[in-house]
């Protein structure tokens, strides 16, 4: 098909082209007024296309002129049969049969009838490229030649594609124009810079200085954008080109520049929106445009450091996911059954140290633990990121959490690719282990259909602040879970949990527990984990357990498990002193060392009495296993012989909710009979709490009325309630055999017994806390553990 030729009208015109489509590219028409003077002027020149112009200028539209006209001396045969119509050569032979000698003879051409023409259109019309056998029928039919009709339909097809490159000439050269116009607005604006701040003319003499600076940071700022593209690209998965190359360079004496203090970062912020797809996450973090000079270096500084986040979490995932799949050597088969050590020469070996050494006097623990879960996987990725929903999943190893920054929030509305940075306070209950607070990136990746991996890395290498002291208490290596959708609702997770802590600050008593992973370790969260979810299963359910005797509307057992959940909450955090009271510590002279008293006041909060607030632990050793212990504590029956607050008599269970398939897992609501006339009935909220790292009883006395209310639906946040309670965990001894008191069989360690109380001494928030008030509590907590120990003869 040629380009400059005669293009076939409705009449039957015929036409030649000089220049093939196939030497020429596509839009040269189109760009004709965006090419420079010199160039223009030298493709205008050339033979072939001159020829063509020339035509159109002298006669017209060649396509409508329909007369005979001269073909070149210098064409050959091929483009001769190319470019002509299918019409007869009346006069003259070929090529080949003229003497090269004599000059080419003037061509005759007829047209096409009317009939024809209209012939050919319609089926032009259906079919653009006929094949051979439909060129003869229609060949046949109008009394042409086979190559007539195969002539004309290429002219037809040229003169279609020619017809819609003029009109995307048209709208090109629109487009140019309005780019043109907006050229010339943007120079105009720069000519005439506006002060953002009042309105008027900016003045330009005062920054002038600084401009060597910013043409400093631009270099900075150019050479930290490709390492941010190469971030970006393995994050995707898939390469992604640097944009260094379409920031603009600093223009000389560029006003606009000094003014707004792009430092030539104007088009990150779209290159990289436009480039990676990070779901409005990292492109809008990455992205920096500060708006003056002390805002760039700024934005800087946050860019560098977001980038630096971005290449550990996924250093942080790779490492977690080698490390739930990989076997020995890695994993060292334990002694224990089922359990495996992590051996550390090898770890070493395989992975590089993604936030630096480990402190002097850290010590390094590292646990791996599967288990079927009764929740989805995109359930369960969801309860990880959102920070409240996770300290929910968890609230006695989660004292406090939030999310201070959101990175990235995933790809294509989910949590793939979601990146934040979290702080949370881990802790064990017990006064004698201090709550672990780390600041952590917490990063999620789907790694196939139904295959998720989120993983937490600690920061304090990155972040560093010269004022605070060089590490935490506690650093998080890269830990989490995989998680993999199984048939019927569940997930297997596997769960690995890698941190390096300072083990002096941890009570003799507590070592061999966090030693052995069960303090913090993965069995303890896949173990809260499964009991969780296997409590929400239950509570979503619409039949209700066997177990709960009692008629309570499904509104009053939302009401009074909300309430005790309340009660759970308040009394771990009074355990370990998390922030989320403000606590006072005491060390009062007729106190033992291990025991931790602390005060607060409470003030305008509904659910607890207003006054003073004195809050007393301590953690003692039992000879005894942590499940007889458990079930010792909370059966209500045997409650008057550590109880000193039942009045002596038997308790009577009046509500209970299940709470799992495990009996111990429930909230009842007892009742303490009268002993006598001038005694009065009490009621106690009690929930038991048990799986296979550990329990817990919490208690506290409530108002009848109150109660009353709760149970018929009523809002719960109004019942005010101070908990005590205790945690029973193993003592983390292995293959140690200890004989209970009453001669019984020999059970395999003991337990680490956690003993709480919150008191109201004074119902004045102003008053001062007296001396007795503390010889109070500390009575109270010392005779409860010898009437422990006593009924568990285990007083030696």
């Amino acid at each position: 098909m040629s380009f400059g030729g005669f293009l076939e009208s409705s009449y039957g015109t015929r036409a030649v082209g000089d220049i093939p489509y196939s030497n020429m590219p596509v839009g040269t028409l189109a760009q004709s007024r965006l090419v420079g003077p010199t160039l223009a002027k030298s493709m205008f020149t050339s033979p072939g296309l001159s020829l063509a112009l020339t035509g159109n200028e002298g006669k017209g539209e060649l396509g409508r002129n329909g007369g005979d006209f001269e073909t070149p001396s210098g064409r050959n045969k091929e483009d001769e049969n190319e470019s002509r119509s299918g019409s007869d050569n009346m006069d003259g032979g070929s090529g080949e049969d003229q003497d090269a000698d004599n000059p080419p003879r003037k061509k005759r051409y007829h047209r096409h009838t009317p009939q024809q023409i209209q012939e050919l259109e319609s089926l032009f019309k259906e079919c653009p490229h006929p094949d051979e056998k439909q060129r003869n029928e229609l060949s046949k039919r109008l009394c042409l030649e086979s190559r007539q009709v195969k002539f004309w339909f290429q002219n037809r097809r040229t003169q279609m594609k020619t017809q819609l490159e003029r009109h995307e000439n048209s709208i090109l050269r629109q487009e140019n124009d309005k780019l043109r116009a907006e050229n010339m607005t943007i120079r105009d604006a720069m000519r005439n810079p506006i002060c953002n701040n009042c309105g008027g003319p900016a003045m330009l003499g005062d920054v002038s200085l600084e401009e060597q600076h910013l043409r400093i940071e631009n270099a900075r700022l150019k050479d930290e954008l490709d390492r941010v593209c190469a971030l970006a690209g393995k994050f995707l998965g898939r390469p992604v080109s640097s944009m260094a190359n379409s920031i603009p360079p600093p223009m000389p004496n560029s006003s606009l520049e000094l003014a707004v203090g792009t430092n030539g970062f104007g088009g990150l912020s779209s290159a990289l929106s436009s480039g990676t797809d990070f779901g409005g996450g990292v492109s809008s973090a990455l992205s920096v445009v500060p708006s003056a000079r002390a805002t760039g270096v700024m934005g800087l500084e946050r860019s560098i450091e977001r980038s630096m986040f971005l290449e550990l979490a996924l250093a942080a995932m790779d490492e977690l996911v080698k490390m739930a799949q990989s076997d020995d050597p890695l994993w060292l088969p334990s002694l224990e059954g089922g359990k495996v050590t992590l051996n550390y020469d090898e770890y070493l070996r395989v992975f590089p140290r993604c936030i630096g050494a480990k402190p002097v006097g850290f010590v390094t623990e590292a646990t791996r633990e599967a288990g079927m879960v009764i929740i989805n996987s995109l359930a369960l990725v969801e309860t990880l990121m959102d920070s409240n929903r996770w300290a929910e999943m968890f609230p006695f190893m989660i004292a406090r959490t939030s999310t201070t920054d959101v990175i990235s929030s995933g790809m294509g509305g989910t949590r793939n690719g979601a990146l934040q940075l979290m702080h949370a306070e881990l802790q064990v209950l017990s006064p004698l282990v201090p709550v672990r607070e780390v600041n952590f990136l917490r990063f999620c990746k789907q790694h196939a259909e139904g295959v998720w991996a989120v993983v937490d890395v600690s920061i304090d290498s990155i972040r560093e602040n010269p004022a605070a002291p060089p590490y935490a208490n506690c650093r998080r290596l890269p830990s989490g879970c995989v998680v993999q959708d199984m048939p019927n609702g569940y997930s297997k997770v596997t769960w690995v949990e890698h941190a390096e802590y300072d083990e002096c600050a941890v009570h003799q008593l507590y070592r061999p527990l966090l030693n052995s992973g069960m303090g913090f370790g993965a069995q303890r969260w896949v173990a809260t984990l499964q009991r969780q979810c296997e409590c929400l299963a239950i509570l979503m359910s619409s039949t209700v357990p066997t177990r709960d005797h009692t008629a309570i509307t499904p509104s009053g057992r939302r009401s009074m498990l909300k309430l005790a959940q309340r009660m759970t909450d308040n009394f771990c955090a009074g355990v370990c002193a998390s922030t989320v009271h403000k606590w006072n510590k005491l060390c009062p002279g007729n106190v033992g060392e291990d025991v931790r008293v602390m005060t607060r006041k409470s003030v305008d909060d509904p659910g607890e009495p207003p006054g003073v607030v004195l809050s007393a632990a301590t953690s003692v050793w039992l000879p005894v296993s942590p499940h007889r212990v458990f079930d010792f504590l909370r059966d209500e029956r045997l409650r008057s012989e550590w109880d000193i607050l039942s009045n002596g008599g038997p308790m009577q269970e009046m509500a209970h909710i299940a709470k799992g398939q495990e009996h111990g897992n429930c909230v009842s609501l007892l009742r303490a009979s009268a002993m006598n006339a001038s005694q009065s009935s009490m009621l106690i909220l009690q929930e038991t709490c048990i799986d296979a790292a550990g329990s817990l009883v919490v208690y506290a006395p409530v108002d009848i009325p109150a109660m009353h209310v709760v149970m018929n639906g009523g809002d719960s946040a109004y019942v005010a309630l101070l908990p005590s309670g205790f945690a029973i965990v193993p003592d983390g001894s292995s293959g140690s055999q200890n004989t209970t008191g009453n001669g019984s069989s020999p059970r395999s360690g003991g337990s680490l017994l956690t003993v709480a109380f919150q008191i109201l001494v004074n119902s004045l928030p102003t008053a001062k806390l007296t001396v007795e008030s503390v010889e109070t509590v500390n009575n109270l907590i010392s005779c409860t553990v010898q009437k422990i120990k006593a009924a568990l003869h285990c007083e030696n």
